[in-house]
């Protein structure tokens, strides 16, 4: 299941978070993103749980949502699903397009150099 631009943000913040009512959820999207009313919140979630990309604990009065997966596996499933639509599956594409459109600091790539060389061990 693919998650939304809107669910993408809900899971930003259970996966920053960790499990989490639809308040703190909705505060947070508040705080850091946009304007957002509680019940459209409270109903995406709801959604979200139907989907199955959260988990809703019931056992308590307020209901406590968790992502169902990982952080590192959504990303990389979407990731390579976008590679794969939009670099017909090469990386190297994206990477050159990365470099090509945005300034990279000498950190950066320092990092990415770094990175580089482990992959070659």
């Amino acid at each position: 299941m693919e998650p939304t631009k809107s669910e993408l943000e809900i899971l930003q913040v259970l996966w920053e978070h960790g499990p989490s009512t639809v308040r703190f959820v909705n505060d947070k999207l508040n705080e850091e993103k946009r304007a957002v009313q509680y019940s459209s919140t409270l109903k995406l979630m709801q959604i979200m749980a139907e989907k199955g990309i959260v988990i809703r604990d019931e056992s308590s009065m307020k209901h406590i949502y968790s992502p169902a997966e990982p952080e590192d596996k959504t990303k990389s499933a979407l990731l390579e699903r976008f590679v794969d639509s939009m670099y017909k599956g090469s990386a190297s594409s994206l990477v050159m397009q990365l470099f090509g459109n945005k300034n990279t600091s000498d950190e950066e790539l320092n990092e990415i150099r770094d990175f580089l060389k482990t992959l070659e061990q």
